[in-house]
């Protein structure tokens, strides 16, 4: 009888096992299934239409993916490019451009790579070609990085639905310009890759070079014809956002001058060239004419960086000098050569 009442036990015992790890069974598959639909509906929203972009002149309404994209002034056909998107047209590079293309190097490279032979470059470097835009048929007209005004947009908007910079002209980041451009073209999971992309090539280049952290820099831009006055790109400028990206920081003896957050420039008078003594070192646009020129000048000469050489003069025109204001396919392009130079400015300073 004690035996039979054991063997009870155990059958009950092993009965009430199996049933628990059914249940357990079913609440995973269950839990699974939670967890992808959750995905799946999240991927959806992200791909639903209308997508509304707001800007300096308001919002943009993209009711559907954009088939043809055009792209306006400066840099934002790099971003698309960069996307694997080739535009319906683009404007013509005003910059650095050592030839009559209008295309930058790493503009050329990237459309060789899609296979682009005759790319529809819009000849306005004078001002917008709104007939040619137009020509061009596009579903939305990128200009995240642009100086358009009211009146261009208003025009522009008749042509298609145009993403505009978000708070000020010229002072757009790369970054933003990656996510305005790829969200106005429905590819925001695509632009979110290309800045992880980006950042890590950056990040490589500051752990190879740990010189350059915590480097006081200044942008500063002299005139060989004019001694009189310096001009400053201020942390609002993308050139200079991005040398903090790679660990450099700007002289509190600059941005205390600057009274509206938002410029991208700065105005300095020779007299108050001493606002710079704190500056590590220099980049600005020019060659060895121009420095040795300012070197010797009675008062700019007497800057600390300009004396010891701690300068990155870029020669003016060049695929370099564009780069400064980056992008994806720019910092990919220039950023070792641009390293290479201020780490030699920066072996100056101990010198």
């Amino acid at each position: 009888m004690n035996k039979k009442r054991t063997i009870l036990l155990l059958l009950l015992l092993v009965s009430t096992v199996m049933f628990a790890l059914i249940g357990c069974s079913n609440q995973s598959s269950t839990d699974t299934e939670s967890k992808e639909t959750e995905t799946s509906t999240s991927q959806e929203a992200e791909s639903e239409y209308p997508i509304v972009i707001k800007h300096a002149f308001g919002e943009t309404v993209i009711e559907k993916k954009p088939e043809r994209v055009a792209t306006i002034q400066w840099a934002n056909h790099d971003v698309v490019l960069a996307l694997g998107v080739v535009p319906v047209g683009f404007s013509a590079a005003n910059f650095g451009v050592e030839d009559d293309s209008g295309l930058l190097p790493w503009t050329t490279k990237k459309l060789e790579e899609l296979s682009v032979d005759e790319p529809n470059v819009f000849q306005d470097t004078d001002g917008l070609d709104f007939e040619a835009i137009s020509d061009s048929n596009p579903d939305v007209i990128l200009a995240s990085y642009s100086g358009i005004t009211k009146e261009d947009y208003d025009i522009l908007s008749k042509i298609a639905p145009v993403v505009a910079y978000p708070t000020s002209p010229w002072t757009t980041s790369w970054r933003e310009q990656v996510m305005l451009n790829a969200t106005g073209m429905g590819m925001e999971a695509e632009g979110k890759q290309l800045i992880d992309d980006t950042e890590n090539l950056i990040k490589e280049q500051t752990v190879k070079h740990p010189e350059m952290q915590g480097k006081k820099v200044a942008w500063v831009n002299f005139s060989a014809n004019d001694m009189s006055g310096l001009h400053l790109y201020t942390p609002a400028d993308p050139r200079v956002s991005f040398l903090k990206e790679l660990g450099m920081v700007y002289p509190e003896s600059i941005t205390d001058m600057i009274k509206n957050d938002t410029d991208y420039s700065l105005q300095l008078s020779a007299e108050n060239a001493d606002v710079l003594s704190d500056a590590d070192i220099i980049i600005g646009y020019g060659d060895e004419s121009l420095y040795e020129a300012v070197k010797a000048d009675s008062r700019l000469g007497q800057i600390k960086a300009i004396e010891r050489g701690s300068v990155v003069f870029i020669g003016n025109n060049s695929a370099l000098a564009a780069s400064g204001t980056p992008n994806p396919l720019a910092i990919s392009y220039t950023i070792d050569e641009y390293v290479e130079l201020i780490g030699t400015a920066i072996d100056k300073i101990d010198e």
